[in-house]
């Protein structure tokens, strides 16, 4: 067991408001590095520190490494319209002409009809975040992130900082705080992800419109984005983020790519408050965001599984946000992804050293749909049998063979819901991993009498030492009888399967750790 974030010594030492963004705890002052601080010279070097004690400390969670599988979700205003996407906030008053149009005729000019006319309507009247938390728990899940903020402004918490909040309006709820209770009782981990980076910009102006509405201007941050306005936007993001730290203690602290309108010092501000709370606690927790973000103290995330590049074993702790269907959010022409496209990419990521933190999209009254609860149970089947592969496995040499793992699509396309479509994984596709010494070949679909696992032939140059002295399908009694010879591992199987979707071999007596 991997021990929790270390604090430096010298900051150890420090009363611990010493090391927060002035304003949060107004009585203790705070050292000029944390401050929005982009034109002071001596700001490099001082963020450079920072991010070296961070990384002289950190380690990936154990609960991170081992969990594999996590819930992400896009819930809030956006779901009311449940049109186009989670952007409608932007496309609505502008920045998407047909949506603009699709607006007019359902509920009338955006200059009549604003963004925020929605929140009302945002109900949540049917959620049971118990029952979500039990769903989960029985998809395999092991850790759960929902959005806290979206680019559109709205906390979906009890805020002292934003009054445009879930508490306060809409559904009068704070969703985080009832979301991580359940979520924690029902013994998984429990993060949020904060969006709300972008929003300064994100929202196109419209004349005449309530963005300029002085009751609703600092919600939509259109009317004033001068440099102070700026400014104090950037402070209200720090803080913000301080808040979601000290109120819910969150495993993981998501970030939705924070650019470059938030200073580094900003974002060290966040990170040391974070792993000082941490060690407080003494818990293990991380970072998470795109591209490059967070220099240290962070996991590595793509957004959607066709923007892994390079595909391969990587070094470093990643996961893939991806949605269960074409959006993000709910709209009411979604489409899903099957179940078994799912268990694919899971299983993918899992053998390149990733987890999958896959989407999900309730609606507004806090349902989630059926053919998602589908989904969910399906996965939730299919890792009953084989989650001994995939749960605290680590990756093998190569992470796969067959035709896919040969020749992967040179760069990410987007045709559908199934990209890369479902026949990709057939019965020639395995998927690799490791565990307590065992090797695990996953084949993708069921070969039939005999499965071929070609990088297990007595001429394969990945041919690990030792002797292969048992294999087992999980989920089936007994041994399977196997040969070897210079094409590859031969196993012959049974004539019923122990599940619907894809197949683990788990093979003995290799040395493959």
């Amino acid at each position: 067991m991997l021990s929790p974030f270390r604090f430096p010594a010298r900051w150890r030492a420090l009363p611990l408001p010493l090391i927060l963004i002035s304003g949060l705890h107004a009585q203790q002052p705070a050292p000029e590095v944390l401050s929005d601080s982009r034109n002071s010279a001596a700001a490099p070097a001082a963020s450079a520190a920072g991010w070296a004690a961070i990384r002289a400390a950190y380690q990936t969670p154990d609960w991170f490494r081992d969990g594999k599988f996590g819930i992400f979700m896009h819930w809030g205003i956006y779901s009311v319209p449940a049109h186009q996407s989670e952007w409608y906030v932007r496309y609505m008053y502008g920045g998407n002409a047909g949506v603009m149009r699709w607006h007019t005729e359902h509920y009338g000019s955006p200059t009549t009809f604003g963004y925020k006319d929605f929140i009302p309507m945002f109900t949540a009247a049917k959620w049971n975040p118990a029952a979500w938390a039990e769903l989960f728990r029985r998809a395999g899940a092991k850790y759960v992130i929902p959005t806290a903020e979206h680019h559109d402004g709205f906390s979906l918490w009890d805020s002292a900082y934003n009054r445009f909040n879930a508490k306060n309006m809409g559904p009068r709820r704070d969703l985080i705080g009832d979301l991580g209770a359940a979520v924690r009782q029902a013994g998984l981990k429990f993060g949020v992800s904060n969006h709300s980076a972008n929003h300064f910009t994100f929202i196109p102006p419209l004349a005449g419109s309530d963005e300029y509405d002085p009751n609703w201007a600092d919600f939509y941050s259109v009317a004033d984005r001068s440099p102070a306005a700026r400014s104090r936007f950037n402070d209200l993001w720090v803080k913000k983020n301080l808040e979601l730290i000290d109120k819910y203690r969150p495993d993981m602290l998501w970030f939705d790519g924070i650019g470059a309108g938030i200073s580094d010092g900003m974002k060290l501000a966040v990170a040391r408050h974070y792993f000082a709370r941490a060690q407080a606690w003494g818990k293990q927790v991380a970072l998470s965001g795109k591209y490059e973000d967070f220099p240290a103290g962070a996991v590595r995330d793509y957004e959607r599984q066709g923007r892994i590049e390079p595909r391969g074993i990587k070094p470093f702790a990643w996961q893939v946000d991806d949605p269960m269907g074409n959006k993000f959010a709910y709209v009411t022409e979604i489409q899903y992804k099957s179940a078994a496209l799912l268990i694919h990419r899971l299983i993918d990521c899992v053998s390149m050293n990733g987890n999958y933190l896959m989407n999900i999209s309730p609606m507004a009254d806090g349902t989630i749909p059926a053919a998602q609860q589908e989904r969910l149970l399906g996965m939730g089947r299919w890792l009953d049998v084989n989650g001994e592969a995939i749960y605290g496995s680590r990756p093998w040499a190569r992470y796969g063979e067959g035709p896919y793992y040969d020749s992967p699509p040179a760069k990410f396309v987007r045709p559908g819901p199934d990209d890369p479509p479902n026949e990709s994984y057939t019965s020639k596709e395995v998927r690799f991993t490791t565990k307590n010494g065992a090797l695990y070949a996953v084949v993708m679909d069921w070969p039939g009498d005999q499965a071929i696992i070609t990088s297990l032939g007595t001429a394969s140059p990945d041919l690990p030492a030792g002797k292969i002295e048992r294999v087992n399908l999980l989920g089936h009694p007994g041994d399977l009888e196997f040969t070897q010879d210079a094409e590859g591992l031969k196993i012959s199987l049974p004539p019923a399967r122990p599940c619907d979707i894809a197949y683990t071999f788990k093979i003995s007596g290799l040395k493959v750790e």
